[in-house]
């Protein structure tokens, strides 16, 4: 290559280095060809055919000389002698190429890491209405090996093919064997293990909602103990979901089993204490696993909520004796916490915990749950403490759960920074906001910035959120009614509308070519309808109640404004749906946007009626305000469930 040539192209490959860095969205990136030598993790081919183009390296015989070697963990060495990356886990291997890409300009660079526990992972909740396609959970997979991730669970409650058992998951997405081997298989390659997360007790109301598997349920959510059908239908679920992995972990649930014994199994077995048919449930379940020589995971909340004043899982008292005795001592217990900023609290916890003798794990929270934006600060605020203590209290296994709402309403990329958050901390003990973002945007080929500013949809200044709810304000103002006003008192003097254009104008500049471009053109719409929604919130009582129409009729055109960019914020949530998720699910939220139209439009004719002398005013809008969830402090508490946003009665939505 001449000279000039050179020096052209390393210009080039400059200017595509510093709009990487400084948080550039990068859609083309010159691509190096490393060469590498030494030991190799198996499948280390088909790992860079799909790591590789996201890290512009690609692997070939000739180009830049890579000695890999052995060692304790991701190991880069980078000196004007050559390259040498290091690794124990193959997954580490992989975070230790996006670390060299990300120093790639440095003439010399040295890092060598050690993870702070054996194995970090992340949960994914392919239950709530969305599930990820086959291709959008092979490219978090690749991602996930960046970052250094090497465990993925999937959340499957019912989304999970049984033979024989045709009504499970049927028309809820579930997925196939072979598209779970497939899956399994990328994983692998990828220095990953991936393992099933599944439901042996409660949270099956989607499964024994059919008939056809009503004789299964003891109530609405709970599987019927001590009924022999039962366990058969367990066997066939526990086979059937770790059939298509290599791993043989598996984790089988067991929380929040509200009401067991009180349903059919009252009328058919009598009363009994429920903690004694959990445990003799459990024993079943375990009967079935060692059976299949299956390691497990549960949680482990069913062991404190016995003896909890409250029914609760944190307020509990030390576990009893009993409960001691019980506790299985070949499952891990899952300590699951997504709530508390206190280190002290997740320490207490964890010594209850290891009261129970078992091997203890746990999870933190990736809030992806609170509605169409997730809540990154809560995230934060929350797993920092939480990994802290569980770094200090020796524990083997951590887990970032993403969980979706009753609808999954959030994206599931929009996980990413909690996932990131998780990998760092894993590999450097500590918090670093600037390290967060370099390796986000190694990592993830986006800045972190625009993600991070998505909880700025769920708190507006003014607003105090709760700890164990954080308020959600994306949800419960998107459907609020615009008639039925059930916040107003609630947000009085915040300024709300102001803020979301604000975000608007904010996020139309997020709107890049690339991966996340719908992504965030999602959000400047959502933005939009929030800025309007809010217009209307803030003005239109005391408009019709002073009599003023003028301000009424300006009110009731922009509202109509509203509804038309409303449609359009369905039309792109149908489109950011389909591009990562199966479509089964998209119709609950077609329905809840279907009724925020029709609201929007009958105020509109409402208030019309109105101004034209047709009608008398709304008397909705003639209702003194009350506070619903402000509490006596100022704290505002979420509102996760639609039926308790958009009307006063009983609705399901």
């Amino acid at each position: 290559m001449a000279e000039a040539e050179q020096e052209l192209f390393a210009l080039e490959r400059e200017r595509f280095y510093v709009a990487f860095t400084q948080g550039g969205f990068i859609v083309n990136r010159p691509t190096d060809t490393l060469v590498f030598q030494g030991e190799l993790p198996p499948r280390f081919a088909q790992a860079m055919e799909q790591i590789g183009p996201l890290l512009a390296f690609a692997a070939g015989a000739q180009g830049v000389p890579v000695e890999v070697f052995r060692a304790s963990g991701p190991a880069v060495e980078k000196t004007k002698s050559g390259i040498r990356l290091g690794w124990k886990k193959p997954v580490h291997l992989y975070r230790a190429l996006s670390l060299l890409r990300q120093h790639w300009q440095d003439e010399a660079f040295h890092c060598e890491e050690r993870p702070c526990f054996e194995t970090v992972g992340i949960m994914l909740d392919v239950s709530r209405n969305a599930v990820l396609t086959v291709r959008s959970m092979r490219a978090l997979l690749g991602k996930m090996a960046l970052m250094g991730i090497d465990l993925a669970m999937l959340y499957t409650e019912d989304t999970y093919e049984i033979p024989d058992r045709p009504y499970f998951g049927w028309m809820r997405g579930r997925y196939s064997m072979q598209e779970l081997r497939e899956l399994d298989d990328c994983a692998d390659a990828l220095g990953i293990e991936l393992c099933p997360c599944i439901q042996t007790l409660g949270h099956l109301n989607r499964a024994l909602h059919w008939p056809a598997m009503a004789h299964l349920k003891d109530n609405e959510e709970v599987l019927l103990a001590d009924s022999e059908e039962t366990y058969a239908f367990l066997k066939q679920a526990i086979q059937a979901a770790a059939a298509p992995y290599r791993s043989r972990r598996i984790h089988i649930g067991m929380d929040e089993a509200h009401g067991i014994g009180l349903g059919a199994h009252l009328r058919r077995f009598g009363y009994e204490d429920p903690h004694a048919i959990i445990h003799r449930h459990l024993e079943r379940v375990l009967r079935i696993t060692r059976e299949l020589g299956l390691d497990v995971m549960m949680w482990s909340d069913m062991y404190f909520r016995p003896s909890s004043p409250t029914g609760g899982y944190y307020d509990s008292p030390d576990p009893t004796a009993r409960a001691a005795r019980e506790v299985p001592q070949d499952v891990t217990l899952i300590y699951w916490d997504y709530y508390h900023e206190n280190g002290a609290e997740y320490a207490e916890m964890l010594r209850k915990h290891r009261l129970l003798g078992a091997p203890v794990a746990f999870a933190g929270g990736i809030w992806t749950w609170t509605g169409p934006a997730p809540d990154h600060e809560k995230t934060l605020a929350a797993s920092l403490p939480g990994l802290q203590a569980a770094r200090e209290a020796g524990l083997r296994l951590v887990l970032g759960a993403a969980w979706g709402d009753n609808g999954a309403e959030a994206n599931l990329q929009t996980a990413l920074p909690g996932m990131q958050l998780y990998a760092e901390f894993n590999y450097t003990g500590t918090y670093c906001a600037r390290q967060l973002e370099e390796r986000f945007n190694v990592c993830c080929g986006a800045p972190l910035r625009p993600f991070l500013r998505l909880s700025a949809f769920n708190a507006a200044p003014g607003m105090k959120s709760g700890a164990l709810r954080p308020v959600n304000a994306s949800k419960f103002l998107l459907y609020q009614d615009p008639l039925i006003q059930l916040y107003g008192a609630d947000l009085r003097g915040v300024p709300l509308s102001g803020h979301y254009r604000a975000l608007e104008e904010e996020f139309s500049r997020y709107q890049q070519e690339g991966e996340y471009a719908l992504l965030f053109s999602f959000y400047r719409q959502l933005a939009r309808v929030l800025a309007g929604k809010c217009r209307w919130h803030e003005r239109i009582g005391r408009a019709v109640r002073e009599q003023d129409r003028t301000e009424a009729a300006q009110l009731t055109q922009s509202l109509r404004e509203t509804r038309q960019e409303a449609e359009r914020l369905r039309v792109l949530w149908r489109e950011l749906w389909m591009q990562t998720n199966k479509p089964f699910g998209f119709e609950v939220l077609d329905g809840r946007m279907g009724s925020v139209s029709a609201r929007l439009e009958s105020a509109a004719a409402r208030v019309t009626a109105w101004l034209q002398g047709k009608a008398p005013a709304p008397e909705e809008l003639l209702q003194p305000e009350l506070p619903y969830t402000r509490r006596a402090d100022g704290t505002l508490f979420g509102s996760y469930a639609v039926g308790e946003i958009v009307s006063a009665c009983k609705i399901d939505l």
